[in-house]
């Protein structure tokens, strides 16, 4: 599907990359604070996992931070697991943690940014930021090491069949989750009720 010819880049040059809010020791929670934080624990390979649990908090300073936006892309800065993050929708007034970059696409009309984080999951991306990193258990992925990352930019009808064949599998496997669980549950019952029911006598 990507074969003919295929504009390449490093990803400093197709995308600004910095590093999330900068905040200072441990992120103090506001009940009915007006910033949302994004951290590592509110992330799942699609997204947020729930909105409505990301801490609240409030900044000080006279620049209004650099608020995450559509399209924006999360990667931990350090871990075990350099895996990136597509935002299609971030609620308003949200940042996130200075463990994540933010990676952002400056032409969006060239390279999507849905297909440039699909991109940085796969095997040739994660083998560079893995052998590059620092540390053995955790790793720590410097600035530089991932401006570095090589980023191919195939034609946009292609970036965006690549993008709807990767939603088709989520869904599918998706699906396949919930029939298991369900599955799981009904041998579940199954077990309580055959195991603890007493057996008549003959």
């Amino acid at each position: 599907m990507l074969n003919g010819a295929v504009e390449s880049d490093v990803l400093g040059d197709v995308a600004e990359v910095r590093l999330g809010h900068p905040f200072r020791g441990a992120i103090p929670a506001v009940a009915m604070g007006s910033v949302r934080v994004v951290q590592i624990r509110d992330l799942r390979p699609d997204g947020i996992q729930n909105e409505s649990d990301l801490l609240r908090t409030e900044v000080a300073g006279r620049k209004a931070p650099d608020w995450l936006s559509q399209g924006d892309i999360l990667l931990a800065a350090r871990g075990t697991n350099p895996s990136a993050t597509y935002l299609a929708n971030p609620p308003p007034r949200t940042v996130c943690s200075p463990h994540f970059y933010v990676i952002r696409v400056k032409q969006p009309d060239r390279l999507l940014p849905a297909f440039l984080a699909w991109q940085l999951n796969q095997s040739p991306a994660q083998r560079y930021l893995r052998q590059s990193a620092e540390g053995s258990l955790q790793l720590s992925i410097r600035r530089g090491v991932l401006e570095q990352v090589p980023v191919l930019m195939p034609r946009f009808d292609r970036q965006q069949a690549v993008i709807a064949l990767a939603g088709s599998a989520r869904a599918e496997r998706t699906a396949l989750e919930a029939l298991i669980k369900n599955r799981e549950s009904e041998l579940a019952l199954l077990a309580e009720r055959l195991l603890t029911t007493p057996t008549e006598a003959a």
